[in-house]
């Protein structure tokens, strides 16, 4: 890959995520609040897209016919369910191990997936196109989010959506997704996110909007801690997720 391929990679963030590549499908292990997370983002992502693409979410393979990219796959928690939903995915991530990790996995379980170890500007050189972008918890990771975004954006097939997930900029999430989470709670190995690369609502909008995207939605998600269990909420102060729409051509 050329220099303009990984521009908005950081290699740092890489490493750190590489050398935990064995631990993502332990759901007590390292991700285990990943693990916890992946049902309410998961029922999110196949209700938005049923919407948009007029498909029954309780048929056996709504989205069949549809493709989508899971750019910052990990090990594959979110590319295998949307696969079995019908979608036709390619799970891309930066970490070849963590590539590897979710290939062997697959290869196990039996599910149709495709997956590569490159980056989103480099998905984009090649003028690939897909109905649907996942980018989850992942911008809080990249070293230029303004370029890597816009790379983002030319995968998205005009009317395909762009879902992303991520952390908002506000001191109730430093205290809780940060503090609480990697040092108190010890649900996430310390020194896994830097505050100072979360993202408030509004910039977040503010970017997808310069390269070409139309934002249609922003959903909270909060941490119940009575059942233990993470819902969907108008709370965006933490965790939050921003779905946005390329336009359709005329």
């Amino acid at each position: 890959m050329s220099r303009s391929d990984t521009a908005s990679v950081d290699a740092a963030e890489v490493a750190k995520f590489s050398a935990l590549a064995e631990a993502w499908w332990d759901p007590a292990g390292k991700f285990a609040p990943l693990h916890k997370f992946n049902p309410v983002r998961l029922g999110f992502i196949r209700d938005v897209a049923a919407a948009r693409f007029g498909r029954d979410p309780r048929s056996l393979a709504p989205f069949e016919g549809l493709s989508l990219l899971d750019i910052g796959c990990g090990g594959g928690l979110l590319a295998e369910p949307m696969a079995r939903l019908g979608f036709a995915v390619l799970g891309a991530d930066a970490s070849a191990r963590n590539v590897g990790t979710a290939a062997a996995h697959a290869l196990a379980t039996g599910v149709a997936v495709a997956y590569r170890a490159t980056t989103a500007e480099a998905l984009a050189g090649e003028g690939l196109a897909f109905d649907v972008v996942l980018n989850m918890e992942v911008v809080e990771h990249v070293a230029d989010l303004s370029s890597y975004l816009a790379a983002c954006a030319r995968l998205v097939r005009p009317g395909g959506l762009m879902i992303v997930a991520t952390l908002n900029k506000t001191l109730k999430a430093l205290a809780l997704a940060k503090i609480g989470a990697e040092y108190v709670l010890g649900w996430l190995p310390c020194g896994t996110h830097d505050w100072n690369r979360f993202v408030a609502p509004g910039t977040l909008r503010g970017m997808l909007e310069e390269s070409g995207l139309n934002v249609l939605k922003t959903q909270g998600v909060a941490f119940d801690p009575l059942a233990w269990d993470w819902r969907l909420s108008s709370d965006v102060d933490v965790n939050y997720m921003m779905v946005a729409q390329a336009t359709s051509p005329m």
